[in-house]
């Protein structure tokens, strides 16, 4: 085998599965006769080869096309009708017609232009949001593979980490950054005292729409791992882990007491703290009371005073 040959292969191989917006929706009998036309200038004879080469250029490895292709799903039959719409009248146009490779590189490179202009105006999505979780509703079409690329991700979520303390109100809520198709059933369930994964460790707890699971007084018996399961037509689409930690409340009692003691120390006496909820002292201040008393004192000297100078003769 020749070194050109061998090389064709390998290029071949190669390159063999990446595709098109052109090659996803026109038809290669469509490609034949667009190019059976097409004469080098210079030369004045037919090249098929050079008009597909332009296509490859212009259509096959050009960036913006590709970009303008991807889409939200159900609109690639758009994006088929508009590449049609550039083809065919030009396969018609050009069939079994000697045109020259500047007319050629001219209608292809407008074809080509207004694909991306209208392609470009579809509706795009959001794509894929790591790290977990069926995303039907973000993927997007690939002229590449001629497909739609699916968002290839575990069911399975990361643990994610809840601290609540002794005799207070838990809420644990479900939520994913993807959007959630409309007839979504979510059940919970728990593996007490255990973080795992495993499927045999859960009981199911409740089944319903409501995302939100509250405990409204979480006690120690409530510590382990709760787990968000969200099913789509029967199908399970998400599946979120939370690990609920609980602290008892002698543990904090005795972290305010270590913090009184630890103060105690350092003001080398003891600091009690205030009583939370004592009622304010009902007694006057001492500035007050000598104020008050001083002022009786001197209405009695006053008022027996003027007894006297009542009672003296005249």
């Amino acid at each position: 085998m020749s070194t050109s040959a061998l090389c064709l292969v390998c290029v071949s191989l190669l390159f063999g599965t990446s595709l098109s917006c052109l090659q996803c929706f026109i038809d290669i009998s469509v490609r034949n006769r667009l190019c059976w036309g097409h004469v080098l200038t210079e030369h004045n004879v037919r090249y098929v080869d050079g008009c597909f080469k332009k296509l490859d250029r212009l259509f096959d490895r050009n960036e913006r096309v590709i970009e303008a292709g991807r889409v939200g799903r159900g609109y690639n039959k758009q994006l088929k009708e508009i590449m049609e719409a550039e083809i065919l009248p030009m396969a018609k146009e050009f069939n079994q017609k000697r045109n020259k490779d500047t007319l050629y590189e001219e209608r292809l490179q407008t074809a080509a232009d207004n694909f991306i202009a209208a392609a470009s105006k579809l509706p795009r999505v959001s794509g894929c949001f790591p790290p977990c979780g069926f995303q039907s509703a973000g993927a997007v079409y690939n002229c590449i593979i001629c497909r739609y690329d699916s968002c290839e991700f575990p069911l399975d979520c990361p643990f994610e980490e809840i601290n609540v303390t002794e005799n207070s109100r838990s809420q644990i809520w479900c939520e994913v950054p993807f959007p959630l198709p409309g007839d979504i059933e979510v059940i919970w369930s728990v593996a007490e005292r255990v973080k795992t994964q495993l499927v045999d460790h859960f009981k199911e707890v409740t089944a319903g729409v409501d995302r939100l699971y509250s405990i409204p007084s979480t006690s120690l018996q409530h510590q382990g791992t709760y787990k968000c399961e969200i099913y789509s037509g029967q199908r399970s689409i998400v599946r979120l882990y939370y690990y609920l930690t609980v602290t008892p409340q002698v543990v904090e009692g005795h972290a305010e007491l270590q913090d009184i003691f630890d103060l105690s120390l350092l003001s080398k006496g003891p600091i009690l703290p205030e009583p939370v909820g004592s009622p304010p002292s009902l007694l006057p201040s001492p500035l007050l009371l000598t104020t008050c008393l001083t002022s009786l004192l001197l209405l009695l000297f006053l008022s027996l005073g003027a007894l006297y100078w009542l009672t003296m003769p005249e």
